[in-house]
């Protein structure tokens, strides 16, 4: 067990160090130079020689394969650069910027579970045909819709035509319930659709139909038998999607105009803030391994197969 975990850990570095990587490539490759843009404003009055001691000092003289080394050591002492354009550490609006995002995305995803569920085992227990398929449709009809559609739907809606929620100076939770909503949506539709095929699965067992037999009731074995052996394969997909609400948050934050890594990463590609942007993608690519090993981790603890096919391997590999 202990060599599948350390594999785990080490394919989640391995994954960590490409995402730095390609991000740290294309972010050399952008046209033009933040330093630039800040420095060689006419109102700022300085010389092409002061502006050439500013290049030095933000290390941005030295060949990329030396810029590339120095990034990366200080990624791993923790220190994720300095902001060219707001000329402060960019720990500081990481930290400023981040625990709303994460919050947001934390809520949309308990909504999006919600939803999913209700979805899935309403139309496992519902004996109507046409209600059924009504049901089974919805998760289509969601993944289909663009989450930046959907918030302006929303806001046009909720807002403006039944002015039920402000647009200008909400309250605090009062302003996250479109942005939530517009993020829990898409989200919810491939958990649902994967919850629903599992179920259905799961229900063709022949372990299914002996407790049908003892005379448990059709919830009963729904939620006693069932359920547990038709998460499995969505505990997988719920793990990519939540790497997925950081990047729908950034959208959803820009169209409802929240502080968040939206709005800061809006504002960092409009002023090619490279170091900013190079936190921003490694810290979402730390989101989703992060979330995506938990899973891992988890899942042989709630399918005993896997336990055993891992401590084999593990036996099998020492041997």
């Amino acid at each position: 067990m202990s060599r599948y975990v350390s594999g785990r850990f080490g394919q989640a570095l391995l994954v960590l160090w490409a995402a730095f990587t390609v991000s740290f490539i294309l972010l050399q490759v952008l046209p033009g130079d933040a330093i630039l843009i800040k420095f060689q404003n006419p109102d700022m009055g300085l010389s092409p020689a002061q502006i050439a001691d500013m290049r030095a000092a933000y290390g941005a003289d030295v060949p990329v394969w030396q810029q590339y080394l120095h990034t990366l050591g200080n990624f791993l002492r923790g220190d994720l650069g300095y902001s060219i354009q707001a000329g402060v550490p960019v720990t500081e609006l990481l930290s400023s910027n981040f625990p709303p995002t994460l919050r947001l995305a934390l809520i949309g995803f308990a909504l999006a579970a919600v939803v999913a569920f209700a979805l899935a085992f309403l139309s496992s227990l519902l004996h109507f045909g046409w209600l059924k398929n009504a049901l089974q449709a919805v998760p289509s009809l969601f993944i289909s819709i663009p989450t930046f559609w959907l918030g302006i739907a929303l806001i046009q809606f909720f807002s403006f035509h039944l002015r039920w929620i402000p647009v200008i100076n909400p309250g605090e939770w009062v302003g996250l319930i479109l942005p939530i909503i517009t993020l829990a949506v898409p989200i919810s539709a491939p958990l649902a659709q994967i919850l629903i095929r599992s179920i259905d699965q799961v229900q063709t067992q022949p372990f299914v139909a002996v407790a049908r037999a003892k005379g448990a009731s059709r919830s009963g074995v729904l939620w006693r038998h069932v359920a547990r052996n038709a998460l499995l394969p969505a505990l997988t997909i719920a793990g990519l999607l939540f790497g997925e609400l950081i990047a729908g948050a950034l959208i959803t934050e820009t169209v409802f105009g929240l502080n968040g890594l939206g709005q800061l990463t809006q504002q960092a590609v409009n002023n090619q803030d490279v170091a900013v942007l190079q936190a921003i993608v490694v810290i979402s690519a730390a989101a989703f391994v992060g979330i995506n090993l938990l899973v891992d981790l988890l899942y042989p603890l709630l399918d005993p197969r896997l336990k055993a096919s891992a401590s084999k391997n593990s036996r099998g590999a020492t041997a």
